[in-house]
C-alpha cells in the first residue's frame, strides 16, 4: 500500500504540536509572604513562625478552639515549628513605601547581605525573591538600581539561591517584561550566574495586564515576553479593583471582578507550568487591645478580633483551593495559622473521595488496557493524582499516608504521572473491575 504520510512529514508536523501539561511533581508553595525590605533579616522566617505559634497558643490553644481536627492542629503546630514560611518576597514596592534614594540603596544592600547570611546559616525558606518597583517612566531608574545593588551584594557573599524569583508589579505591557528579562540576562552574565536562573513573576493588577487595548488577552504574550523565565502570575486584587473604579469598601478578594480575573488567568495559562497565585486578605488577625493587664472584656475582644481575621483569611484560602488556586499571599505572621489550618483541612476533608476515585480510575484504565480498549480520560486521572501530589508537597500528609490512601507505591507516586503509573503496572485481573456504575474498583493488594 502506498504511503500518503511520509516519516519526514509526520516528524515535521509533530514538532509543531504542544507538549503535555507538566505534572504537579515540582513543589508549589502554598503561599508567598510579603514583607518590607527594611524589615528583612536572616531570621525573618523563623521569627514569623515564633510569632504565629504565640498567636496560636494565646487565641487557639487546642484543636477545638481553632475549629479543626486534632491531626490538622498537630500538623499546623509542626509546620510553624519546622518550616513556617514556604516562600518569601522582600518587598521594595507597596510593602516598603516611598523612601529616599539613599534609604532604598541602603536597604537593597542590607537585604541582600541578610539573604546571604540566611543562606549560610540554613535559614532561608524554600522560596525567596524580591519585588521591585514598577518599570514605569517615573520609577524605572530606581527599580534598575535596586536590582543591580541587590544582586551585586548578594553574589559577593553567596550563590544565588535556587529558584530565586523577581516579582514585577503594575504591568501594563509586554515591553516591561521584555526589559526586565533583558536586565536579568545582563546581570547573570556579568555576575557569573547560570543563564535563566532568575525567574520572573507577573503581577496581574491592571486591566492592561489582562487585555490589550485591542481586546486580546494579554497574558500569553506577557508570559512569552519573559523569554522562558516566567514562573508565576499573581493576582493583585486591590490595585485591579481600584483601577476598575470600585471604591475601597468593596475592594474584596472574593469580589466577582477578582473571580473573573482568576478564571481568565487559568484559561490563558493552563498547561504552561506557570504557577497561579491568589491575592492577599487585607484584614489582619491582630488584637485590638495591647498591654499585660487587660480586663476580661478586653481579652474577649482581642480573641474575637483575631478569630474574625482568621475566619476571613481561612475562608479566602478555602475558596481559592476550591477554584484551583493553590497558592496565595500572607502578610502577617498570625495569618500563617489560618493558611495552614485551611490548607490541611481542605486536603483532609477531600482525602476519602479522592482516594476512592483514583483507585477506581486506575482499575478501570487497567481493564481497558486488558481488553485492548482506549482509555481517554487520563486528564481526570492526572487531576486526582495531582491532589495527592499537592497534599504531599505542602505537608498535609506524609509520603506513606499518601501511598496508603491512594493505593500507590511510593515509587509510582514519585513519577508524578498517571499515564506512567498505568504503563508500569501489570494489567489488572477482570475480577478487579466493577464498571463505571459499580461504585468504583479496588486494586488488589
Amino acid at each position: 500500500m502506498k504511503r500518503i504520510f511520509s516519516n519526514e512529514l509526520i516528524d515535521s508536523l509533530a514538532s509543531r504540536l504542544s507538549g503535555e501539561p507538566p505534572p504537579v511533581l515540582a513543589r508549589q508553595p502554598v503561599h508567598t509572604v510579603y514583607g518590607g525590605a527594611n524589615l528583612f533579616k536572616a531570621g525573618t522566617a523563623q521569627k514569623f513562625g515564633a510569632l504565629a505559634l504565640g498567636a496560636l497558643a494565646t487565641y487557639a490553644p487546642d484543636a477545638g478552639s481553632l475549629g479543626v481536627s486534632e491531626p490538622v492542629y498537630a500538623r499546623v503546630v509542626h509546620k510553624l515549628r519546622t518550616e513556617p514560611v514556604e516562600d518569601y518576597r522582600i518587598d521594595f514596592e507597596d510593602g516598603y513605601g516611598n523612601r529616599s534614594d539613599e534609604e532604598e540603596d541602603g536597604h537593597a544592600v542590607s537585604a541582600a547581605a541578610e539573604v546571604a547570611c540566611a543562606a549560610k546559616e540554613g535559614k532561608l525558606p524554600p522560596g525567596i525573591g524580591i519585588r521591585i518597583k514598577p518599570l514605569t517612566s517615573q520609577l524605572y531608574r530606581r527599580s534598575v538600581r535596586t536590582l543591580e545593588l541587590f544582586f551585586t551584594r548578594l553574589l559577593e557573599e553567596a550563590p544565588l539561591p535556587s529558584g530565586f524569583a523577581l516579582t514585577l508589579p503594575k504591568i501594563t505591557g509586554r515591553e516591561q517584561v521584555e526589559v526586565l528579562a533583558g536586565l536579568l540576562e545582563r546581570l547573570e552574565r556579568a555576575l557569573g550566574v547560570p543563564a535563566g536562573a532568575t525567574g520572573i513573576e507577573l503581577m496581574i493588577e491592571t486591566p492592561r495586564a489582562l487585555f490589550t487595548r485591542t481586546g486580546a488577552c494579554a497574558l500569553p504574550e506577557l508570559a512569552a515576553a519573559g523569554g522562558g523565565r516566567t514562573v508565576a502570575a499573581h493576582l493583585g486584587a486591590y490595585d485591579y479593583t481600584a483601577l476598575c473604579d470600585v471604591i475601597a469598601a468593596f475592594q474584596r478578594l472574593d469580589s466577582p471582578i477578582c473571580d473573573y480575573v482568576r478564571h481568565t488567568m487559568q484559561a490563558a495559562l493552563a498547561g504552561t507550568g506557570i504557577r497561579l497565585v491568589d491575592g492577599a486578605t487585607n484584614r489582619m488577625p491582630v488584637p485590638i487591645h495591647r498591654g499585660g493587664n487587660l480586663t476580661e472584656e478586653q481579652s474577649a475582644a482581642n480573641r474575637e478580633a483575631v478569630h474574625a481575621g482568621w475566619n476571613l483569611h481561612g475562608a479566602h484560602v478555602r475558596r481559592a483551593l476550591e477554584n484551583g488556586f493553590y497558592q496565595g499571599w500572607d502578610l502577617h505572621p498570625a495569618q500563617l495559622v489560618a493558611r495552614y489550618a485551611a490548607v490541611y483541612t481542605f486536603f483532609e476533608q477531600n482525602l476519602e473521595d479522592a482516594s476512592r476515585r483514583l483507585r477506581a480510575f486506575i482499575a478501570r484504565s487497567a481493564q481497558a488496557t486488558l481488553k485492548a480498549g482506549v482509555f481517554d480520560d487520563a486528564a481526570s486521572g492526572q487531576g486526582l493524582l495531582n491532589f495527592f501530589l499537592r497534599a504531599l508537597n505542602c505537608g498535609a500528609f506524609s509520603e506513606e499516608e499518601v501511598s496508603r490512601h491512594a493505593g500507590l507505591t511510593i515509587a509510582e507516586l514519585r513519577t508524578g504521572s498517571f499515564l506512567e503509573i498505568l504503563r508500569l503496572r501489570p494489567s489488572a485481573e477482570p475480577s478487579s473491575f466493577r464498571g463505571p456504575g459499580g461504585g468504583g474498583g479496588e486494586i488488589p493488594h
